[in-house]
């Protein structure tokens, strides 16, 4: 891990960065609003040093609701939409609080409001792209060998090998497995791991081997094992995850709540009902539509490339899929494979290099953008914007028979992108993850969710899948 120093030293850049975005921020606003003519006049001009106190304030301010939400600590995976959401709530505090304490201050307000709005509308950029540039140089710090943590596995099956190969692709996580624990050897030498023991001498082989974290992945782990582990480690500074597949039964959050003073846990919550569900069809129907209006160009685009590349066929394909509550629907894609594809085979799954597909279908089906066409689907009702990927009917009964609780993704409507998709399942991947990120959102769902994961689509869209 980052040494002391070392972690002072990037939170100091950190607080410097923030505080020269605000400034940076304020200079821009009052340039705008007072020496251009990109806004009406009608506000009284003052010069920059009026705000300066306004700008003190906010120097204090800032750091102190920064700090207070965690935002000042390393972070290895956040993603870009998530520390958006961050810098968006901790800004909107940290100019709330600062005009309060101004004004309390002071009997008049002379600060143009129109100056305010984009002050805080230029922050929220300017300290957001400061964090990126931020994870990036920790990446490259960790790719170098600084700030690594060395990680004990408790396990040796299907789970902990997932988590060796998410750790091994993401070098600048900074995190290096030194081995793992198992009452027995059974994890190949060859991927890099060490067979330290079993679980039992865990304390020893933690201080032998410099351990920063440990993760309990073995789902036989029982309860009393788990606390009989944890109990051993009375080593400081060691962190203690516990990978969730542990709790079979949970897909969800586990939340607490009460029954006029029983505590209840929840384990499930059926969250899409009643006034969501109207929310979320508004978001739908205007996003759909607004979508279709801008993307028209391009779709019409695609229609004649296909026309052209491949005219022996239609531009369009209509498929029928499985949606909510296990209902037929009828999804519209642009064609991206030979007339004839399964004249001969009847349904088969798609693969990388299919040669069946068009040389124009390829790229279709790499760029998702053969799926552009559903918009219509989500407008007609027949699907929604986010939600689990439709599949072919033959393909849902076979998935129903061999993966638990698949069926279960059929509780809320198809989407045309979905949380599997924008962590990269998509096309030729594993049914079992896929379902299992499915199942999560449906069981969490959320409006914000679902504006997170149409922001990430875009760059899914992109990432080598064969569609």
């Amino acid at each position: 891990m980052f040494s002391p120093r070392m972690y002072i030293l990037l939170t100091v850049v950190m607080v410097l960065g923030d505080v020269a975005m605000m400034l940076l921020s304020l200079g821009a606003a009052h340039y705008i609003r007072f020496d251009t003519a990109l806004l009406p006049p009608g506000e009284e001009q003052h010069g920059l040093a009026v705000y300066l106190s306004m700008a003190a304030v906010e120097l204090v301010v800032l750091p102190l609701v920064f700090a207070f939400r965690g935002m000042y600590q390393v972070r290895r995976n956040i993603s870009r939409v998530d520390e958006m959401q961050r810098v968006f709530g901790a800004m909107a505090i940290t100019t709330l609080v600062a005009l309060a304490v101004v004004a309390l201050g002071s009997r008049d307000f002379p600060y143009s409001r129109a100056l305010l709005a984009l002050h805080w509308l230029f922050a929220i950029p300017l300290v957001w792209a400061l964090r990126l540039a931020m994870a990036w140089v920790h990446g490259r710090l960790r790719r170098h060998g600084m700030g690594v943590e060395r990680v004990l596995l408790v396990g040796a099956g299907e789970i902990a090998q997932a988590i060796v190969e998410k750790m091994a692709s993401r070098p600048d996580w900074g995190y290096h497995v030194a081995g793992y624990l198992a009452d027995a050897e059974l994890l190949p030498a060859h991927r890099g791991l060490a067979y330290l023991g079993t679980p039992e001498v865990i304390d020893a082989v933690v201080r032998s081997q410099r351990i920063d974290e440990v993760i309990l992945a073995d789902p036989a782990l029982t309860h009393q094992r788990i606390l009989a582990l944890v109990q051993q480690l009375d080593s400081p500074g060691i962190s203690i995850k516990v990978f969730p597949d542990v709790f079979q039964l949970m897909s969800t959050q586990v939340t607490i709540s009460d029954l006029h003073g029983l505590p209840l846990m929840s384990v499930r919550d059926a969250s899409l009902r009643g006034w969501r569900f109207a929310v979320k069809r508004v978001v739908d129907v205007v996003v759909s539509a607004v979508a279709l209006v801008l993307l028209s160009p391009i779709l019409l685009f695609i229609a004649l490339l296909i026309k052209l590349t491949s005219p022996d066929g239609p531009v369009f394909y209509v498929q029928e899929r499985v949606g909510l509550n296990g209902k037929s629907i009828w999804v519209l894609k642009f064609r991206s494979m030979r007339p004839d594809a399964e004249q001969a085979s009847g349904p088969v799954w798609a693969s990388r290099g299919d040669e069946r597909a068009t040389r124009l279908g390829r790229f279709l089906r790499r760029s998702s953008l053969d799926e552009l066409p559903q918009f219509v689907n989500v407008l007609l009702g027949d699907m929604s914007i986010v939600g689990p990927r439709p599949e072919r009917p033959h393909f849902v009964r076979q998935f129903s028979e061999s993966i638990p609780d698949y069926w279960k993704r059929h509780w809320e409507k198809a989407g045309v992108t979905g949380w599997a998709q924008v962590n990269g399942l998509r096309g030729d991947t594993s049914i079992e993850e896929r379902t299992a990120y499915d199942l999560w959102y449906v069981e969490n769902w959320n409006l914000l969710l679902d504006f997170k994961i149409m922001l990430r689509t875009l760059p899914a869209m992109f990432r080598d899948s064969n569609g």
